[in-house]
């Protein structure tokens, strides 16, 4: 397990001072997938990059693309593209409708990016909170095809019956997966046993529960034959393991891109 105090100390040498990340950000181009838009953020020029496509968080009722921080600045000045999508929300739909849009989303991308420098066949999903939950519901169903890797940061929704059996299905949860009947489907540890799955970096904060549900995740995944990177995000807090991302001295970040580039070269 990676650690965060561990993390601080190493890795960051690689990284581009902060003008040059600053001087990559270039505004994102805004494209219309159908359900809803996603911004396209790549450097002049570029060709064949490597590509993180992130879905935001937010409870399944909030948030929006442009919520990204400093992770475009940092992915671009790193020689990745970055996609940030909209999703339709709760109440309009329903979280498998969420779900059904982030394949829509990631089928646009892979179809177009090649045109905006990025590469189709190295594309990595990442997703915060309710993002991290469809990205790995999304990513553990198949619904991703081709995705190089995984980066889940920080939710408690990977096994819904088991979050109700360890009293977790309250605040958010309990509205949001209000019917028991679809606690399976919307799973994604449901979709885990059985099939080796792409490689998968999974971040937990300081936040009630994370810490649990992430490591009975990752060692469910591990089972499978899946190459799995744990990180020990409990200094954080569930918005600051998200926000961070990016800056100079993150530890977050530091084992991140080294996930990144192990993982897409």
């Amino acid at each position: 397990m990676i650690d965060r105090r561990t993390l601080l100390l190493a890795s960051m040498a690689a990284f581009l001072p902060t003008g040059a990340s600053a001087a990559a950000a270039a505004s994102p181009k805004t494209f219309d997938y159908g359900p809803a838009k996603l911004d396209i953020y790549a450097p002049d020029g570029a060709s064949g990059l490597p590509v993180v496509f992130f879905v935001h968080g937010g409870a399944w009722e909030f948030g929006k693309r442009s919520q990204v921080g400093a992770k475009p600045a940092f992915l671009l000045a790193n020689g990745f593209c970055f996609v940030s999508i909209d999703y339709r929300m709760l109440p309009e739909a329903d979280v498998a409708t969420q779900a059904a849009d982030v394949e829509n989303a990631y089928a646009y991308v892979r179809a177009n990016i090649a045109k905006h420098g990025g590469d189709p066949k190295r594309i990595v999903g990442m997703g915060h909170s309710a993002g991290c939950h469809l990205i790995a519901l999304t990513g553990m169903r198949g619904g991703l095809p081709g995705v190089a890797g995984l980066l889940l940061d920080d939710t408690r929704a990977y096994d819904l019956a088991a979050l109700e059996k360890n009293g977790g299905m309250v605040r958010a949860y309990a509205r949001v997966f209000s019917d028991p009947s679809q606690w399976a489907a919307l799973s994604p540890a449901s979709y885990v046993d059985g099939r080796k799955h792409p490689p998968t970096f999974i971040a937990y904060s300081g936040a009630p529960g994370r810490g649990e549900e992430s490591k009975a995740f990752a060692e469910r995944l591990r089972a499978t034959g899946t190459e799995v990177t744990l990180f020990d995000g409990s200094a954080y807090t569930h918005m600051s393991i998200n926000r961070d991302f990016g800056r100079d001295g993150d530890a977050l970040t530091a084992a991140a891109v080294t996930f990144l580039k192990s993982t897409v070269g």
